[in-house]
């Protein structure tokens, strides 16, 4: 999945400058209900991922019962807080 895609689904514009206070809380709701459901492992990872972005992704072990799949989260999560350091950003 796209991170554009997952923008349009859930938030119906792909500018998250866009997005207005309710329309974000709606959409990190749907999606998180989606992550719920989803079997799919990759298209899993990609709800996770965009939430964790959105800083409103759930725990490791409640999104991921595979030990695998929460290493790649961990994996991740070290990437991201490594691009935010490199960019001058404080890391969350």
């Amino acid at each position: 999945m796209q991170f554009d895609d997952l923008l349009q689904r859930y938030f119906a514009t792909t500018e998250l400058s866009e997005i207005s206070p309710d329309t974000l809380a709606a959409g990190i709701e749907h999606c998180r209900v989606d992550l719920g459901l989803e079997r799919d492992p990759g298209k899993r990872f990609s709800l996770w991922a965009m939430l964790y972005m959105l800083d409103a992704a759930p725990a490791l072990d409640v999104a991921f019962e595979d030990e695998e799949d929460r290493e790649a989260a961990r994996n991740f999560m070290d990437l991201m807080a490594a691009s935010q350091e490199r960019d001058g950003a404080e890391p969350e």
